[in-house]
């Protein structure tokens, strides 16, 4: 099993009590964290925020090894394997742990979800963001196909099989243990694809129904998720995958959840 070599450690001021009881009513993401690579891969975005800290993040998420879409396939059986089983997969939305021989487009099949939906921008399957590892998940084929290129955000009715999942006609909700996933995801690639790269400008913004437009939402609704469902450890070793074995860059915020708050 492969070792993860990012440590988390929570940062702990000299407070009163008054000011403690202040902070743990506050989100999970307003305690700052340190990382192993603070003083190598972040070392230029260190102590930036707004605007200034999202450009020093592109430029360093934007060294990257590009893999094809057809070799997308095996990575996610490398970056999504069941700890508890390395024959199979965990899908995103349902939760379920399936057998990685299942790819495919059948029902029962598990397929290649892209999560910042590929029309929101145009860039189908094309290497680049079309075949980015940090926002591809595996997911069952029909809970996939439910949540086609819906914008996120909180109510509908429950999905079939989706595990706690809920959607309606223009938006899909992922089940409580997905959601900080999600939005952690779209936000890594709002800050890969500027539109300096012969790709579209990719950006959150409060809508649904965005169509073909670049965007995705709801913005709030993602910040809310990311600060309500922190980075698991699944989450975190898939990061380190991704890094170590493929595209050699990080999502930063696994790494530093609370860097959403300081750019959004």
């Amino acid at each position: 099993m492969l070792a993860i070599r990012t440590r988390r450690r929570t940062a702990v001021a000299l407070a009163t009590a008054v000011v403690l009881a202040g902070l743990a009513a506050a989100s999970p993401t307003a305690t700052a964290t340190t990382t192993d690579y603070d003083s190598t891969y972040y070392k230029n975005a260190i102590g930036k925020t707004g605007t200034s800290l999202k450009s020093s993040l592109h430029t360093i998420i934007s060294s990257q090894t590009k893999i094809s879409y057809s070799a997308v396939w095996d990575a996610l059986k490398a970056t999504d394997q069941d700890p508890n089983n390395s024959g199979n997969v965990i899908l995103l939305y349902s939760g379920v742990s399936r057998s990685k021989s299942l790819n495919g487009g059948d029902v029962g099949d598990w397929n290649r979800e892209h999560t910042w939906a590929k029309s929101h921008g145009d860039f189908g399957e094309a290497t680049g963001p079309g075949t980015d590892l940090h926002h591809l998940r595996p997911a069952d084929v029909q809970v996939n196909s439910v949540r086609g290129n819906k914008d996120f955000d909180n109510g509908g009715s429950t999905v079939s099989n989706g595990g706690g999942s809920l959607t309606d006609s223009d938006s899909f909700e992922p089940r409580d243990a997905d959601k900080g996933d999600v939005a952690r995801m779209i936000l890594y690639m709002a800050v890969r694809y500027e539109g300096d790269d012969g790709w579209a400008d990719l950006e959150p913004n409060e809508k649904v129904n965005n169509g073909s437009n670049p965007y995705i939402g709801k913005l709030s609704v993602l910040k809310q998720w990311n600060d309500e469902d922190p980075p698991s450890a699944f989450e975190e070793k898939r990061n380190q995958v991704i890094y170590d074995s493929y595209q050699h860059n990080r999502n930063p915020f696994i790494d530093h959840p609370e860097w959403v708050e300081a750019i959004w």
